[in-house]
């Protein structure tokens, strides 16, 4: 970015002119507060930060952003934002997407997005339902759902996105909750802070198709007795007095346990920083739905190399050793054929060829 300071905002500035068009009492509302907020507390310019979606009702987010941005194609945003990340390391690049945009049609783009660890922010609204085209599972949705397209019960097994990211090799991994904004501004500025693919799962209410869905782990109430906090260094506690745990078993899977009976220090440490993925993906297994314990905060957050930064060493170092390029010697180089219609190629060989 440029060496000048960015000049001080407030929410306002980053908020655009755009009638927000979610449905009353969306969950979106909430994480769109939170990132406009954050925006002036980062300290950064609206010119030098882009917004890149896909489609879906998530994929709304860069109208409402003062910034850049771009509605993108169905499932393609990280595709998009990894050309312009590489190429434009000065900037700020967003990618706002929702479980169906980001795990169906998408789930490819997203996967290598993550595993060359290119330096995008990756915010996925999970709301385990397809809102904008009306009600459909989606890839995040329980067996058994009931839904248009599915009257009989999904019969699909769901994905669940963060052992999803961490099997891709993502160097940043979290979750967060839209009733939580405090929450949501921490962890959302972690990924911001991240060199790297950050990868956030935000639990969003669709409260017109899939009302309710983590109601059992994110009402007021439940929230002390069904959250596990995640904190570097920490061991892994919870409940309204803490008395619960995390303790891992002989067959290396973690449990739920009393602190009473297993002690202080049977209690598993986190350890956000671990090169090893296997304890952050064991995090990711603890729960089978959003309706028991449930993990919430950083899961993985390591140091390596971005892809962005080694293509421009790459570039750098080719241009040292062997000066500008030259692009005619590169379409004429290695394996070249001359495809005519007497069925031999340049070379005098036999070569498929149509008339």
């Amino acid at each position: 970015m440029s060496d000048t300071a960015a000049p001080a905002t407030t929410k306002k500035d980053w908020t655009s002119d755009q009638e927000v068009r979610w449905c009353p009492g969306c969950g979106d509302y909430s994480i769109l507060t939170a990132v406009q907020m954050l925006m002036p507390e980062l300290g950064v310019k609206r010119e030098s930060t882009v917004f890149v979606s896909g489609i879906g009702c998530s994929s709304r987010f860069p109208y409402y952003m003062n910034t850049y941005g771009m509605h993108s194609i169905h499932g393609r945003a990280p595709a998009i934002a990894s050309g312009l990340a590489v190429a434009r390391p000065d900037l700020d690049v967003w990618v706002i997407t929702g479980d169906g945009d980001s795990l169906s049609i998408g789930g490819n783009h997203l996967i290598h997005a993550l595993r060359r660890n290119v330096n995008l922010n990756i915010i996925l609204f999970n709301n385990q339902i397809y809102g904008l085209t009306k009600g459909q599972y989606s890839p995040t949705s329980e067996v058994g759902k009931i839904t248009k397209s599915t009257p009989f019960g999904s019969l699909d097994r769901p994905f669940n996105p963060i052992s999803l990211a961490i099997g891709a090799e993502a160097t940043f991994v979290a979750r967060t909750h839209d009733m939580d904004r405090k929450h949501m501004m921490a962890t959302f500025r972690r990924a911001w802070e991240h060199k790297g693919a950050a990868f956030v799962e935000v639990y969003q209410n669709c409260n017109v198709f899939n009302d309710g869905a983590f109601e059992k782990i994110l009402a007021k109430d439940a929230r002390p007795t069904n959250l596990i906090p995640l904190e570097h260094g920490q061991p892994i506690r919870f409940g309204p007095e803490g008395e619960k745990g995390l303790t891992r078993g002989p067959d290396g899977e973690l449990r739920v346990a009393d602190v009473a009976d297993v002690g202080e220090d049977a209690l598993v440490v986190h350890d956000e920083k671990r090169q090893d993925p296997s304890l952050a993906f064991a995090l990711s297994r603890v729960a089978t739905g959003p309706y028991e314990p449930t993990p919430i905060g950083v899961f993985r957050a390591i140091d390596a190399p971005d892809y962005g930064s080694a293509v421009q060493r790459q570039l750098l170092d080719a241009q040292e050793k062997k000066g500008p390029g030259d692009l005619e010697s590169l379409l004429t180089s290695a394996s070249t054929w001359t495809v005519s219609g007497n069925g031999t190629n340049g070379a005098g060989g036999p070569s498929d060829s149509i008339d």
